[in-house]
């Protein structure tokens, strides 16, 4: 029996009594008194009573609450709790009903699939149980993919938002689908349906006689969970395709290093380079070094032709927020960069700058011409939210992560913000990246894939490039690897090279990684180093941890006791590392 209790991470033995035994099922949800209080909990196992044990000692389970997770989700929670040195109640409370289901009801399905269904998916999916990954450019309609994974049978279905969900939902029900849109169709999920979708816990979710899983956008960070234990809906997915012997098809148009490597980078399945090609916007590269006065102002030429065409609506990003700091020399122009990894260096207090991704130091001086005076390239979104009213002459409003999502914008011809305006727009024609650099450079190790998801999420925004849309870059790296990709609509030019570089570096998927934070931390670490794993200390004062896979490094932290009185903190695979 496990307690749903927060910090608990034990189980205990209880007993069935005789009127409950018919309705007691591995997964049920229970009602159990510990320690004088009655607290609710999940039935982990059933089984006779331990020998060592008097049977009269034990206390009975004193109420059935509903049915909760399938043994197989069960025994899936486990195996998460040693790849993420997580605690088994945060993955049974992403498997559970979000209120008390008695009896699940009677299957439902709909009639025969309708056409047009998706050729490359189907033919991924007759191969049998493996994982595939799909290719798909931003504007594509998912919907044809996901019919041709209906002809298997069931299908659980994972996407990034709940928004995102309830759009193909309801789409999904026009073709006749049965559908059931988690969390608050779990019952339904339970009984049978066609189709089981919903955002990232859903890849926890019942699905009666599934014959494959699907998980759209698959690089987009709304899959990883940012709370510990830091799971990601890919990884499970895949592990739980593996074990219930199903087809798992990974779909993206930038799929992610870890997806790739998955399949190998030759075995993705790609469109047509005219149908890629149609569904990638316009892109214009605006290079800054050219520009003058380059240090003074974001506002170029090209973004305020576009400002001034009071026809389109545009959307202005900025992510001013974050570590890095951009700097840049005052007589060359030149980003300064790291020598090692290639990522932007900042200041310190004592002028020498550093590398926030790999601790590399040097002096103050530009690598390029030797100079040693740089401008910090930096701006928020409200200075920039007044240079742009002035520049485009109409009312512009700001957007940010720390404005609600209940209430409705204002509605204006222009808007700025950080990458949060993506998600809140709904349509534009221009989308401008006034400041990529800080995207393309941060001291991150998955910086390049998290600008290619900007890029992906403002194509899908203006839609493709028959309509009009159009992606305008403003950076000092014209040539990028990412911005060559998206020129020629065509991400897999990044992956070879990002692939490569995880190599070299030792980054996931080519390692294993981990970050421990708290009292303790380094303590904990050199108890780790004798299970095979390497410690280093970052620049915030934690421990970051890496081994050769993910089995080694969760084998040295199950084995390896915490210190006592410490509360450590362990992110296995950090989102934002």
């Amino acid at each position: 029996m496990a307690p749903d209790l927060t910090g608990l991470d034990r189980q205990f033995d209880y007993l069935v009594p005789e009127p409950l035994r018919t309705r007691v099922h591995v997964g049920t949800l229970v009602r159990i008194t510990l320690n004088g209080r009655r607290v609710g909990g999940w039935v982990t196992s059933l089984g006779p009573p331990d020998p060592a044990r008097d049977p009269a000692t034990l206390l009975p389970i004193n109420k059935v609450t509903g049915i909760g997770p399938t043994q197989e989700v069960i025994d899936l929670a486990a195996w998460a709790v040693h790849r993420w040195a997580g605690r088994m109640r945060a993955f049974l409370v992403a498997a559970s009903p979000p209120g008390a289901v008695l009896q699940p009801p009677a299957p439902a399905h709909g009639g025969p699939v309708p056409e047009p269904t998706d050729a490359r998916t189907r033919t991924l999916l007759e191969r049998g149980p493996h994982t595939g990954v799909l290719r798909v450019p931003p504007a594509a309609d998912v919907v044809p993919i996901l019919l041709a994974a209906c002809r298997l049978g069931p299908v659980l279905v994972v996407v990034p938002s709940v928004a995102q969900a309830r759009l193909l939902a309801v789409r999904l029900r026009r073709t006749g689908r049965t559908v059931a849109l988690l969390p608050q169709e779990w019952a339904a999920a339970a009984g049978g349906v066609d189709v089981v979708i919903g955002a990232r816990a859903t890849v926890w979710a019942p699905c009666r006689d599934m014959a494959a899983i699907v998980v759209l956008d698959e690089h987009d960070e709304g899959l990883q969970e940012e709370r510990q234990p830091t799971w990601h809906a890919r990884d499970v997915a895949i592990e739980r395709g593996r074990r219930a012997n199903v087809p798992v098809l990974l779909v993206s148009p930038a799929p992610s290093a870890t997806a790739v490597a998955a399949v190998g980078i030759d075995h993705v399945a790609k469109p047509s380079v005219s149908d890629e090609r149609a569904g990638w916007p316009i892109v214009e590269i605006v290079d800054r070094t050219r520009d003058e006065p380059w240090q003074r102002s974001l506002a170029t030429s090209p973004l305020i032709r576009q400002l001034r065409d009071h026809e389109r609506v545009v959307v202005c990003v900025i992510n001013s927020t974050g570590r890095a700091r951009l700097l840049a020399c005052r007589r060359c122009k030149a980003i300064q960069r790291c020598e090692v990894c290639e990522a932007a260096v900042f200041q310190r207090d004592d002028e020498h700058f550093e590398c926030g991704r790999c601790g590399t130091e040097r002096p103050p001086v530009c690598q390029a011409c030797g100079a040693s005076a740089f401008a910090a390239l930096r701006i928020g979104v409200s200075r920039l939210r007044d240079e742009l009213e002035a520049a485009a002459g109409r009312p512009v409003v700001s957007v940010t992560g720390k404005d609600s999502d209940t209430h409705p914008l204002v509605e204006a011809g222009v808007y700025v913000g950080t990458e949060a305006v993506l998600h809140r727009i709904r349509r534009a024609d221009t989308v401008a990246f006034v400041d990529f650099d800080a995207e393309l450079l941060a001291p991150r190790y998955r910086a390049t894939e998290q600008a290619m998801t900007l890029l992906t999420r403002a194509a899908r925004l203006v839609g493709g490039r028959a309509g009009g849309g159009r992606i305008l870059v403003q950076t000092f790296l014209p040539k990028h690897e990412v911005l060559d990709a998206v020129l020629h609509a065509d991400p897999g030019r990044l992956l070879a090279k990002e692939l490569d570089r995880r190599r070299a570096l030792g980054f996931p998927p080519a390692a294993a990684l981990a970050v421990v934070s708290g009292a303790g931390a380094a303590e904990y670490a050199g108890s780790l180093r004798l299970q095979g794993v390497q410690s280093a200390q970052t620049l915030e004062g934690s421990v970051l941890l890496r081994s050769p896979t993910w089995d080694v490094l969760g084998d040295a932290i199950a084995a390896t006791p915490r210190p006592k009185g410490s509360r450590l903190r362990i992110e296995v695979d950090p989102p934002r590392l």
